[in-house]
C-alpha cells in the first residue's frame, strides 16, 4: 500500500484581541511576545515593533557571548588528565559537541548583526526575494529571518531538488 508525505502545516499565531491596544501605553521594553503579535497589521514594523526586536536580537547575542564565555571556562576545566581511555573518549566528545554548538553560535551572531543592521536601514521585516512582509509571527520565532516563509519554502524545495 503506497503512503503519502506528511507535509507539515503552519498555522498562523492568532491575535488576542484583549491586547490589540496595549502597545499603545508601553514602551518596547515592557511589551510582550503576545503584546507584539496582537499589534493591527497597519501598524507593521513601526518604532516600537522596530525597536522591540532590536532588543530581542541585542539580548540573544548576549545570551550567546555569555555561553560562550561559560564553553571557555569549561573547556578549562576539564584538561585534567584522566588515564582511563574510555573516560578521557567521553570528555573529547563532550568538548568537540560543545566546540560545535559555539561555531553554530557563531554562526548566528553573524545573522544578528546583520539582522541589527536591517534594522537601522529599515529593511527589518522584510522578505529579501519579494519584498513583502514576513510577518510579526515569523519574526517572534526567529527574528534573524530574512525571507517569508513561502519563499523560505521555495528555497528549501530548490534545494532538496537541485542541491546548494
Amino acid at each position: 500500500m503506497p503512503t503519502t508525505a506528511q507535509v507539515p502545516t503552519f498555522t498562523a499565531a492568532k491575535k488576542d484581541p484583549k491586547l490589540a491596544n496595549n502597545w499603545k501605553a508601553k514602551t518596547a521594553q515592557e511589551l510582550t511576545d503576545a503584546e507584539v503579535l496582537a499589534m493591527p497589521d497597519s501598524e507593521y514594523m513601526n518604532d516600537k515593533q522596530m525597536a522591540f526586536f532590536r532588543l530581542k536580537l541585542v539580548q540573544l547575542k548576549q545570551d550567546i557571548h555569555n555561553s560562550a564565555g561559560e564553553t571557555t571556562e569549561h573547556l578549562r576545566e576539564d584538561t585534567v588528565v584522566v588515564p582511563d581511555p574510555a573516560d578521557r573518549a567521553t570528555i573529547e566528545e563532550e568538548h568537540a559537541l560543545e566546540l560545535r554548538t559555539r561555531d553554530r553560535e557563531r554562526k548566528l551572531l553573524k545573522k544578528i548583526e546583520q539582522s541589527i543592521a536591517r534594522i537601522d536601514a529599515g529593511d527589518y521585516g522584510y522578505c529579501d526575494e519579494t519584498g513583502e512582509p514576513i510577518g510579526v509571527g515569523r519574526l517572534i520565532a526567529r527574528p534573524t529571518a530574512t525571507l517569508s516563509l513561502e519563499a523560505q519554502q521555495r528555497r528549501e524545495l530548490k534545494q532538496k531538488m537541485f542541491g546548494d
